[in-house]
């Protein structure tokens, strides 16, 4: 069975045009709604790949139609090749029911994880040139050094509890206590003067 699938974007758009094509290849069902492809919530595309049954093919008009984005495309493809359901897109003549659309896919799929990994390499390079600067990632402290200096010293007094001095910070109590320890385990580094 061929079965279709039509999106458009905004409310004042109109699917005719998907619909027409889809009817037009053979599509015996066809699922459209209205929705931004970058949401993830499309109840029609998954009763679409809910109703697909092994050697059905799934029709869209055009790849962006399906995917937010070739990594999204991919996954989406490849779980209906696992599952024996082949796929077409009309626009961009790909049927990966062919050897030739699977090997064209199979390229799409290359250059998705080809894009993944030049993403990570970049954040990595950049986390590291950020740390050659002396800088941290990750949260700011919720506790300044100045603030820990403080709280230790109320700390000292046996009468103030560590409940007491964190909502005196703000903080939990967990907080506070992990301040307190990489405060006391800095302090423990630095040579006695």
């Amino acid at each position: 069975m061929r079965i279709g699938y039509a999106r458009v974007s905004t409310q004042d758009q109109n699917a005719e045009l998907q619909t027409d094509a889809l009817r037009a290849s053979g599509c015996e069902q066809i699922h459209q709604e209205k929705a931004s492809g970058k949401s993830r919530d499309r109840p029609e595309l998954e009763r679409c790949l809910q109703t697909l049954r092994t050697g059905d093919t799934l029709v869209v008009w055009r790849l962006d139609r399906l995917g937010r984005s070739l990594k999204d495309l991919v996954e989406i493809v490849q779980a209906l090749q696992d599952r024996g359901v082949g796929f077409q897109s009309l626009t961009e003549s790909l049927d990966t029911t062919n050897a030739g659309g699977r090997l064209v896919f199979h390229i799409f799929g290359a250059l998705a994880e080809f894009e993944r990994n030049l993403i990570r390499e970049r954040t990595i390079a950049g986390l590291a040139a950020a740390r050659a600067r002396g800088r941290r990632g990750g949260r700011r402290e919720k506790l300044s050094r100045s603030d820990i200096r403080k709280a230790a010293a109320m700390l000292r007094d046996p009468l103030v509890t560590k409940t007491e001095v964190a909502a005196h910070f703000a903080v939990s109590r967990v907080t506070l206590n992990a301040a307190l320890h990489r405060w006391a385990d800095a302090t423990a580094a630095q040579p006695a003067v």
